[in-house]
């Protein structure tokens, strides 16, 4: 009798069809944990400001952003020109011109005239005329961007011009007015400011651009927008 009430105590408190349904279960939330979310997934394009200034006044006449390379960043600040404010003339004297080291290379953005260069740089891009605004003052901003095939921005808007010089792969561009693609080694102008947006990684390598804005300082740099 002892022995069979040990039996009786000791019998397995979960039944074999019960011991199934949980190893089921177990199964399936291990599956639902190695498996890839679509947020993980979805391949994202990264922005990062390299070199900004505001300035009260833009140089008079039609402007272009002269984009050259250096070998190093100290040597693009060196024959970066001057830019200073002239308390007599209440105007600035020289050209507003931006340094930054992506990709190995130190970079020169200088916005002037058309047909500009500077002396111990290699001239990659001359993109313009920037269209223009009018505000109390100015930010101009050079960001790097990058990503890989299908990585794209947010639907957005700037309070002026957003313009591409890619390095690598090849960089799309939405607006309304239709889907513009540029390879590596070439540029796109930027558009007027307001203008809806998505900008993507369209080719098969990776992604990289150097982008150069021109935008009302005393508005939101970005804001988020749709396409009607």
């Amino acid at each position: 009798m002892r022995i069979n009430a040990w039996r009786k105590t000791m019998r397995p408190l979960i039944s074999g069809g019960q011991c199934a349904v949980i190893l089921a279960l177990s199964f399936l939330g291990i599956g639902l944990l190695s498996a890839p979310s679509p947020v993980a997934a979805q391949a994202q394009y990264i922005v990062q400001p390299v070199a900004e200034m505001k300035v009260k006044q833009l140089p008079n006449g039609e402007l272009f952003w002269q984009v050259e390379s250096f070998p190093t960043l100290d040597e693009a600040k060196a024959a970066a020109p001057p830019y200073r404010w002239n308390s007599d003339t209440v105007s600035y004297d020289g050209l507003p011109s931006l340094t930054a080291e992506v990709a190995g290379k130190g970079w020169l953005f200088t916005l002037g005239p058309k047909g500009g260069a500077t002396a111990g740089g290699t001239k990659v891009a001359e993109i313009g005329p920037v269209p223009p605004i009018s505000a109390p003052e100015y930010l101009l901003r050079v960001n790097y961007g990058h990503g890989p095939p299908g990585a794209k921005t947010p639907i957005h808007t700037h309070p002026g011009s957003e313009a591409f010089y890619v390095v690598t792969g090849r960089l799309g561009q939405r607006t309304p007015q239709g889907v513009m693609n540029v390879e590596a080694g070439h540029s796109m102008n930027g558009h007027s400011a307001g203008m809806t947006m998505e900008v993507f990684s369209s080719g098969t390598a990776e992604l990289t651009a150097l982008i150069m804005f021109v935008v009302d300082a005393t508005k939101p740099f970005s804001e988020p927008a749709k396409f009607e």
